[in-house]
């Protein structure tokens, strides 16, 4: 089968030829139907710091995909040759305080396809029970792939009331236009999407955004002030670009007793003022990570089946398999949303 293998430590990726694996005593074998590429998978390609502190090559890069259940192992009992299924990224260990507890999301053993483990960037892909979910075959493998990232979205959103609250979206990356789309889907709104590229303000302007702002050139403050009762902020301000400018300002667009769910990754520590910024305002500040296992994904599933979350105007490329290294240098340059390889 094709892959597309980290052989080395360095930057770049190769398109190898490995044997098919055998499904796992308690997983399935699935046909890669459709894949996308993630954030975390450009900073493998790119073999940045993180990368190079995490990664051991070599390893089948990705994490996002759909397909078609080929063979199920002798231990597998949900999932049938025939089903059509996505899968979560993490794999989580099942057995520690925060799996059993229902925080799976942030298990002290998870290991990730694609970084520390064999991923999906492949013809085949052999992959435990645990980690598969069936898709509504009403949705598509080009949708149907995006779910591991539309889920950080879905569980961004909705960690707290949205339905009619105002929302600052700061950083349309994929996932910050994501959760424009579901932010919308739920009724929410008015939104204030912020960026620092047209392309993607443009997207958030198709999915709804009533204010698109460019940073740093738009008073983004200003704007919120004039747009909001009182001028005292949004109800909830989503920060999704991990720059620490847009961190510390986060905490400053949100009203009093506001909510600021934080999911962007800053590469370096940040200051803030918690005093008169977070403790004085009441906010409540949530660290988002991942997706919940598994009440997202079937958030997610039924938002998706019903037709009212459209996430394709975020889906700006399709691109053949073989042609990896030119999706990697079309994010490299941010024209795009999210880019989907077809098998």
């Amino acid at each position: 089968m094709r892959a597309i293998v980290k052989t080395e430590r360095g930057a770049g990726a190769e398109l190898r030829d490995l044997p098919v694996p055998k499904p796992p005593h308690d997983g399935v074998l699935v046909r890669i139907k459709a894949v996308s590429i993630c954030g975390t998978d450009f900073h493998v390609y790119n073999w940045d710091p993180w990368a190079e502190h995490r990664v051991k090559p070599p390893v089948t890069m990705g994490h996002e995909w759909a397909g078609e259940v080929v063979e199920a192992g002798p231990e597998c009992t949900s999932l049938k040759p025939g089903d059509y299924v996505s899968g979560e990224s993490h794999w989580v260990c099942g057995h520690c305080l925060q799996c059993r507890i229902g925080q799976a999301h942030v298990c002290q053993n998870t290991r990730i396809f694609g970084v520390d483990v064999d991923g999906c960037f492949a013809d085949y892909f052999a992959v435990p029970e645990a980690s598969v979910l069936k898709n509504d075959r009403r949705v598509s493998p080009q949708v149907a792939c995006v779910q591991d990232p539309l889920g950080n979205a879905v569980h961004a959103a909705l960690a707290g009331d949205i339905i009619g609250k105002t929302v600052a979206v700061l950083g349309c990356g994929p996932i910050g236009l994501f959760a424009i789309a579901v932010v919308k889907a739920v009724g929410g709104g008015p939104v204030w999407a912020t960026d620092t590229g047209d392309y993607r303000l443009d997207i958030a302007r198709r999915l709804g955004a009533e204010h698109v702002l460019k940073v740093p050139q738009d008073d983004v403050e200003a704007a919120v002030a004039q747009g909001t009762e009182a001028g005292h902020g949004v109800d909830v301000v989503l920060e999704m670009s991990g720059a620490p400018s847009a961190i510390q300002q986060a905490m400053r667009l949100a009203r009093p007793g506001g909510r600021v769910s934080l999911m962007g990754i800053p590469s370096k520590p940040v200051m803030l003022d918690i005093a008169e910024d977070v403790i004085f305002k009441g906010l409540t500040v949530q660290g988002i990570v991942g997706r919940r296992l598994y009440e997202t994904w079937y958030t997610m599933k039924a938002l998706l089946s019903s037709g009212r979350l459209d996430v394709t105007p975020i889906l700006t490329h399709r691109m053949p398999f073989e042609e990896y290294a030119e999706a990697m240098e079309l994010i490299r340059s941010g024209n795009c949303g999210k880019i989907v390889l077809t098998l």
